[in-house]
């Protein structure tokens, strides 16, 4: 069986060699550009799904599979930003600090005929309590930038985290098991 092609909806060089980790290739790469403003009141799990969800329509391709994520750090209902400068990283990992918090990962994926379907992994993630030089040194590394949470699972940051429950990969960008599953449940041959 030949399946139709993989068209992956994000730029993130975490997810694309995640998939390589369960054997597929995407054959092109579309990152949506959508407005990934969280609507008022909205929780983190429904922002995750709606994000990718958005994602994947936006990157719609006739003829082929599109796969979409996003990973969203929650403090219970707060969203934590995608760090984009030192400040904003020191701050999440201030919050984060000696507490529990939850990475939600979501996956979409448009099969060829349009339908739509979905998948959410949800990890609770527990870091140590962070000293100052900790977080001074973590800050000077520069794993954080462009990250949920300000920090990389897959980095040095992984020194730091106590325990986590669920997904590792998930809190990398793309929940395996689900994104699997979801593929395999939409007729994408894994074999």
């Amino acid at each position: 069986m030949v399946n139709p092609p993989l068209i992956l909806a994000s730029a993130s060089p975490r997810r694309r060699e995640l998939l390589g980790r369960i054997g597929i290739e995407p054959l092109a790469i579309n990152a949506a550009d959508i407005d990934e403003t969280p609507l008022k009141g909205e929780v983190p799990r429904t922002y995750a799904v709606r994000m990718a969800r958005e994602k994947a329509i936006a990157a719609a391709s006739s003829g082929a599979f599109v796969l979409a994520g996003d990973t969203v750090v929650a403090c219970g209902r707060r969203i934590l930003p995608k760090a984009e400068d030192e400040a904003t990283a020191r701050e999440c990992l201030k919050l984060i600090s000696g507490r529990r918090h939850r990475v939600l990962s979501a996956v979409a994926l448009r099969a060829p005929g349009g339908s739509l379907h979905e998948r959410l992994s949800e990890t609770i993630v527990r870091f140590k309590c962070l000293s100052p030089p900790e977080i001074d040194g973590y800050i000077a590394g520069g794993e954080w930038s462009g990250k949920a949470g300000g920090y990389a699972i897959q980095g040095s940051a992984e020194g730091l985290i106590a325990w986590i429950s669920g997904s590792h990969s998930g809190v990398m960008g793309l929940p395996l098991y689900e994104t699997r599953s979801l593929l395999a449940a939409a007729g994408f041959d894994l074999a």
